[in-house]
C-alpha cells in the first residue's frame, strides 16, 4: 500500500513537469519560433563558375504567405535584414500571399526590394489559389520580372548568367524545355522554381543550380525524426542543401507560412557564388 502511494505522489511531480513542458514547448513552437526570422548566408562553390561571376551575391525570399499570422512582420523583417547585405540580384521563389485580401498589400512589401542586377520571381501554389493574374499585374509594375516557363540573361564582368523560372508544379505548368527555349549563349545556369522536387530533370537539364522553397522545411523538426509534414511536389528535397547529380540545390525554409515552427525557423537566405578550381 505504502509502495503504491510513493509510487502515485512520485508520478504527479513528473506528470505535472511533462505537461508543463508541453506547453511551454507549444507556446514557443506558436508565439516564438514563427517570429525568429535568420538571414542565412551560404557560399556555394562551383568548379566551372566563369571569372566574371566569382563573387556574385544573390538573395532569396520565399512563401511570405502575406495574410498569416506575423506574415507582415516577417516579411519587413526579412526584406531589412536581405537588403543590408546588398545582394546583387533578389529573387522571389513563390506563394507571396495566403489568401486574397493580402493581395492589395503586396505593392507596400514590394517596393521596399532593390538589387542593381534585378528582381526576379516565379509562382507558387498559393499565388494561383488567391489570384495569379492580379498578383502578375502587380509584380510587374514594380519592376519584377515573373519567369513563367521564361529566361533572363544577366551580364557581369563579361560572364553571362542564364535565369531561368519555370510555373508552378501545383497548378501551373511547369516547362524546362519552354523555359530554355531561344537561350543564347551563356555560362552559368540557374534556375527558380517554387517546388524543389523538379529538381531532378532540372539537373537533367544542364542546370548548375537551382533556388526553391514551398516545404517549410516541414514546419516541425524533431532531432532524429526529421519533418513532421511535407506538401506535395516537396517529398523529395525538405530543405537546405542538396547536391543532385552535378546540379545544386537549395531549398528554403521560407519566411512565412502557418504560424507553427519548432526547430525550423523562418528564413531569408544571401547566396554568394565562388569559383574553385580551374
Amino acid at each position: 500500500m505504502m509502495a503504491g502511494i510513493a509510487s502515485f505522489y512520485g508520478g504527479l511531480p513528473i506528470a505535472i513537469t511533462l505537461a508543463g513542458a508541453g506547453i511551454v514547448g507549444a507556446g514557443y513552437a506558436l508565439a516564438i519560433e514563427p517570429r525568429r526570422v535568420q538571414l542565412n548566408l551560404h557560399e556555394l562553390s562551383f568548379p566551372n563558375l566563369p571569372v566574371g561571376l566569382d563573387g556574385l551575391t544573390i538573395g532569396q525570399l520565399s512563401d511570405l504567405h502575406l495574410g498569416h499570422h506575423y506574415s507582415f512582420t516577417n516579411a519587413y523583417r526579412a526584406i531589412d535584414q536581405l537588403l543590408s547585405a546588398q545582394p546583387e540580384i533578389i529573387v522571389l521563389t513563390g506563394d507571396l500571399v495566403q489568401n486574397r485580401s493580402a493581395i492589395r498589400h503586396l505593392p507596400n512589401v514590394l517596393q521596399r526590394l532593390q538589387a542593381p542586377l534585378g528582381i526576379y520571381a516565379v509562382p507558387g501554389n498559393h499565388d494561383y489559389w488567391e489570384g495569379m493574374s492580379y498578383i502578375a499585374t502587380i509584380l510587374r509594375d514594380h519592376g519584377i520580372r515573373l519567369l513563367l516557363n521564361r529566361h533572363w540573361l544577366v551580364e557581369r564582368h563579361g560572364a553571362r548568367l542564364l535565369l531561368a523560372g519555370v510555373d508552378d508544379h501545383w497548378d501551373g505548368s511547369p516547362d524546362l524545355k519552354l523555359a530554355l527555349g531561344g537561350a543564347p549563349e551563356h555560362d552559368f545556369r540557374l534556375l527558380l522554381a517554387h517546388c524543389p522536387d523538379i529538381a531532378d530533370e532540372a539537373a537533367a537539364a544542364g542546370f548548375d543550380l537551382q533556388l526553391s522553397g514551398h516545404t517549410h522545411g516541414g514546419h516541425v523538426r524533431f532531432p532524429g525524426l526529421g519533418p513532421l509534414c511535407l506538401p506535395r511536389h516537396g517529398w523529395r528535397y525538405d530543405m537546405g542543401h542538396f547536391q543532385v547529380g552535378r546540379m545544386q540545390l537549395f531549398v528554403s525554409r521560407g519566411v512565412g507560412g502557418l504560424p507553427l515552427r519548432f526547430g525550423c525557423p523562418p528564413e531569408v537566405s544571401l547566396f554568394r557564388l565562388r569559383r574553385v578550381g580551374g
